[in-house]
């Protein structure tokens, strides 16, 4: 027995329309990144089929994509080397421009390729200065192989809504820029929160995996992946015993426990804390010890609970992956993309 991440089919085509609800006027770019965000590629066909356009970070993952889709795919760390520039244009990747080495390596391309030009306003990553932007646009306006596609940016502080930085950012970029050409700049949480960000292109990347970027509000998100995993076995321990590694949880009274097949190994997190919920049998239960490689053992209490029965870890609407990246001092993406190969990726409905 093994645990089973279950991606929702529904879910994926729910959030979705939440995107577009939002941003009617816009294009949608889904950032299926990272293995769809942990996702997998080929378990995201609402995206694939129904998205304007698919950004990735790297070629390794525009490869895998473009097996799947005739969709415009974005490269969104953009290209380093020539090969890499030959590359992207074989696999019909539009690429984002966001240094002065990758301009000079496109303007001596002698094929015809479409760039989004990349601002920093603020977030001090990736994007070009004030002054690189500008000579940039002229460069690639002169050049008739070259087709801006898209002017953007990335906000850095946009799930914190009452940050200062979000309307320095906009007011910048919209300085900058203007409806000559396309322009994105908001993520999820400018999609769900900041109106005024919504241009020609939307960027939405968690949401459309059911994850809200905000701690108090869930925006109608249904959770799409699901991690279950098996009972595995039954214990009774007797007040004062302690379970796990490092014996840091001990029973205050006769205590039975569920061990559950899945562990760090899989992906769950190794720091979530005694107490963190698992739904078992649509019950609330608690974690009790540390969690160990292959399992982890959960207080029942009463609930009524068989071997082989299936425990889930996050995916629920009683039990959402925000809530187990809380317990655990991290954030749902990490959770989401960090699911190991152990575990078994299934369609849902």
């Amino acid at each position: 027995m093994r645990a089973v991440a279950t991606i929702s089919q529904s879910a994926l085509a729910h959030n979705l329309s939440i995107v577009r609800r939002q941003a009617p006027q816009a294009k949608i770019m889904a950032m299926v990144k990272a293995n769809a965000y942990g996702h997998h590629l080929n378990l995201i066909t609402p995206l694939i089929e129904n998205a304007d356009i698919l950004a990735v970070s790297e070629l390794s993952e525009a490869r895998q994509l473009r097996q799947l889709t005739h969709l415009p795919i974005l490269l969104l760390s953009g290209i380093y080397t020539t090969q890499e520039l030959q590359e992207a244009i074989d696999l019909n990747c539009q690429i984002v421009v966001h240094h002065s080495s990758q301009v000079h390596l496109i303007s001596n391309s002698t094929q015809a390729l479409g760039v989004w030009l990349k601002i920093d306003t603020g977030m001090h990553r990736l994007g070009l200065s004030n002054e690189k932007y500008q000579q940039c646009l002229s460069d690639f306006k002169a050049n008739t192989l070259v087709n801006i596609e898209c002017v953007m940016s990335h906000f850095a502080c946009a799930d914190d809504t009452s940050h200062p930085m979000n309307q320095q950012q906009l007011s910048e970029f919209k300085t900058l820029t203007n409806s000559k050409n396309n322009r994105s700049m908001a993520n999820s949480a400018a999609i769900l929160s900041l109106p005024a960000s919504l241009f020609e292109f939307v960027r939405p990347g968690i949401m459309l995996y059911g994850a809200s970027p905000f701690a108090d509000d869930n925006a109608d998100l249904k959770p799409v992946m699901q991690l279950s995993a098996p009972v595995l076995h039954l214990k009774t321990i007797q007040a004062g015993e302690t379970v796990g590694y490092g014996a840091n949880w001990t029973a205050e009274n006769k205590t039975t426990l569920a061990i559950i097949g899945i562990g760090y190994g899989d992906g769950y997190p190794r720091h979530a804390k005694n107490g963190t919920p698992v739904l078992v049998n649509n019950t609330l239960c608690t974690l009790a010890g540390r969690v160990s490689m292959d399992m982890i053992a959960v207080d029942i209490a009463d609930t009524k609970v068989l071997i082989g029965d299936s425990a889930i870890l996050w995916g629920d609407e009683k039990l959402r992956v925000e809530t187990v990246a809380e317990y655990s001092n991290t954030i749902s993406y990490e959770l989401l993309t960090g699911v190991s190969s152990r575990v078994k990726f299934v369609h849902g409905k």
